[in-house]
């Protein structure tokens, strides 16, 4: 069922942090940002630093930062410095067209990171394979997309919802209702939770899409009182959907039904919402400030230093951010240029990195990633429980229908 769009009614987090706004230098061309110049390497990124989805888009834009901030600091890439060109897409797809031809056409980045919901990253992917321009979209997301310019470090329904449906259906019970964003993240992974459900033997008992601009939860929760499941899966997505988790207490629901999410969190919802309003959400994620690795422990340091312990909490998103920075700077270094072909070549051969969520591994084919994924629980605290980590999981559904290795011309997105 869908529900008439809503007025926009939470507030965020915080205010969204200042970007990294520079103006691209006079005369600019694309062999002024390769590997024969002794200037700084021109990187772009396109993120909602206002708008109801500043939820997630700040804590990004600061991951963003501090990554090239590290790059930098630990000399750069082929001996020159990044600079970074970033704009503020203001939570609308419109904006994310406008500014990735900026990028790629007038600014010619060596590369362009951004977007959230993967209606944005639909908006920046034709225009950065038109300019050739790589491109990593480091957000979960509904899964599947196989395109050669395209690298993905964010989990996909494989890595979240395939371990997550079977713990909930073995801990919480086997009557399923979903909650999904409406636009394609949220009928895809609304699709795939279906297909798990089915295979843990469960039933889904109904499935709400509800627009991202709207905090009216008054529909679902009725349809919850009649269907009484289990289990709800929440694919909501953003500051305005946050209202669900706050009406979903206020009538007792949480009391009788348990929320697992593959979202909750990453919109720092944990942190919004009062502890009896969260606690009990369980999700997954490869990313949780409470790991315990001495990796995580030095980044958590870091970023406290740059941003005050009193950050709320380091979502993760914001580390396959970090991550997708520090796999392209990887690629290049190993690449020894700047050209796209190469350091394509360099991010096929298996390339890995060892970061904040553990190790983190380029597939070649599918140019998606393996990492680690552990189920955690929201405490009392504003934080989450973790319970249990499966390492090296891979992107299983996009290994086995994309290998652009062998099919380079595959421009797709696959779907269950």
């Amino acid at each position: 069922m869908r529900y008439p769009h809503g007025r926009i009614g939470l507030g965020t987090v915080a205010a969204a942090s200042a970007l990294l706004l520079t103006a691209a230098c006079g005369g600019n061309t694309a062999s002024d940002a390769g590997s024969n110049s002794k200037g700084p390497i021109l990187v772009g990124s396109i993120l909602d630093a206002t708008g109801p989805l500043n939820v997630i888009g700040k804590p990004n834009i600061d991951a963003t930062n501090l990554a090239i901030k590290d790059i930098n600091a630990h000399g750069g890439v082929l001996g020159r410095q990044l600079k970074l060109i970033s704009y503020d897409s203001q939570s609308d797809n419109a904006k994310y067209t406008q500014y990735a031809n900026k990028l790629t056409l007038e600014n010619k980045v060596s590369v362009l990171m951004g977007g959230i919901t993967s209606a944005s990253r639909e908006a920046i992917r034709p225009i950065v394979d038109r300019s050739k321009t790589l491109y990593f979209y480091n957000n979960l997301y509904e899964g599947g997309v196989c395109d050669k310019n395209v690298f993905n470090t964010g989990p996909v329904p494989s890595q979240q919802l395939a371990p997550l449906i079977p713990y909930a259906t073995k801990n919480f019970g086997k009557k399923i209702y979903i909650v999904a964003a409406d636009y394609n993240f949220g009928h895809i992974s609304a699709d795939w939770a279906k297909k798990y459900a089915k295979q843990a033997g469960a039933e889904v008992v109904g499935t709400d899409f509800v627009p991202l601009e709207s905090s009216d939860f008054g529909a679902v929760i009725n349809n919850l009182q009649a269907a009484k499941p289990d289990v709800v899966v929440s694919l909501l997505v953003g500051g305005n959907h946050t209202a669900f988790y706050r009406q979903f207490a206020s009538t007792g629901l949480n009391k009788t039904m348990k929320i697992v999410s593959t979202t909750f969190g990453d919109g720092s919802e944990h942190i919004v919402l009062a502890p009896k309003e969260s606690e009990g959400v369980t999700v997954a994620f490869p990313y949780f400030q409470e790991l315990k690795t001495s990796e995580n422990a030095a980044f958590v340091r870091t970023w406290h230093a740059a941003y005050g312990q009193s950050y709320p909490y380091v979502p993760n998103s914001a580390v396959t951010v970090w991550n997708g920075w520090h796999l392209w700077a990887a690629a290049v270094k190993k690449a020894g240029s700047l050209d796209r072909d190469k350091v394509t070549a360099a991010l096929e051969s298996g390339l890995s990195i060892d970061s904040p969520s553990g190790k983190v591994t380029m597939n070649p084919g599918s140019h998606h990633v393996t990492q680690n994924v552990s189920i955690a629980e929201a405490n009392d605290k504003h934080g989450f429980k973790v319970l249990t980590t499966n390492a090296d999981v891979p992107p299983a559904y996009e290994n086995s229908v994309c290998d652009l290795q062998k099919n380079p011309t595959t421009n797709k997105q696959f779907t269950p």
